[in-house]
């Protein structure tokens, strides 16, 4: 009974000193990954009855630039997210996309931004001096999807137009700021 009692005692212990670790305040990889697979498949590929509707947006590059230490790209990451956050906060979703999708990907998209919002804070000890011009740079790009949005009512062509654009940021973090993401090395 002892023996049975110890073990428990030490499986628990054991336990509590897992979980009691601190996780690691970055971005997953492959949540970013999965919520531009998402995004990619919920519509298909850009329809033709759109590519008049279609505009041509400023991408803010230099926002994601990294250079050294990657904080000030892992804001601008972060900020992204919080921004695709609040365009998809709408009540006017398309609904020729994939529901089941749509809302996955509204749920990492969150989840993402939970799990991450200790960078803001945590980062304090980094020079990341150069954000403020990186969040100037995501606030008009994203202030232009927004107003696409609303200028054309919300309509399909607006949304796939925005899915376009969040596409393309998705797949740019991904390729150009992998340094600032945290990937498992399970494969």
């Amino acid at each position: 009974m002892a023996i049975q009692t110890i073990t428990w005692m030490s499986a628990f212990l054991c336990l509590a000193q897992v979980f009691s670790m601190p996780m690691p305040c970055q971005l997953q990889g492959q949540l970013v990954r999965t919520t531009h697979n998402l995004l990619r498949d919920m519509g298909g590929h850009f329809p033709l009855e759109c590519l008049q509707e279609n505009v041509f947006m400023a991408f803010p590059a230099t926002s994601f630039a990294t250079s050294g230490l990657s904080s000030g790209a892992a804001k601008a990451i972060y900020e992204t997210l919080k921004n695709i956050d609040t365009l998809f906060g709408t009540d006017e979703l398309p609904t020729m996309w994939d529901q089941q999708k749509l809302e996955y990907f509204q749920n990492i998209i969150y989840r993402q931004i939970e799990e991450s919002e200790c960078m803001m804070g945590s980062m304090s000890s980094v020079d990341t001096s150069d954000y403020p011009i990186r969040a100037e740079g995501l606030k008009t790009y994203f202030g232009n999807i927004a107003a696409v949005l609303k200028e054309k009512n919300f309509s399909y062509c607006a949304w796939e137009v925005v899915r376009k654009e969040l596409l393309y940021t998705l797949e740019f973090i991904l390729k150009h700021t992998s340094d600032s993401l945290l990937f498992s090395n399970r494969t």
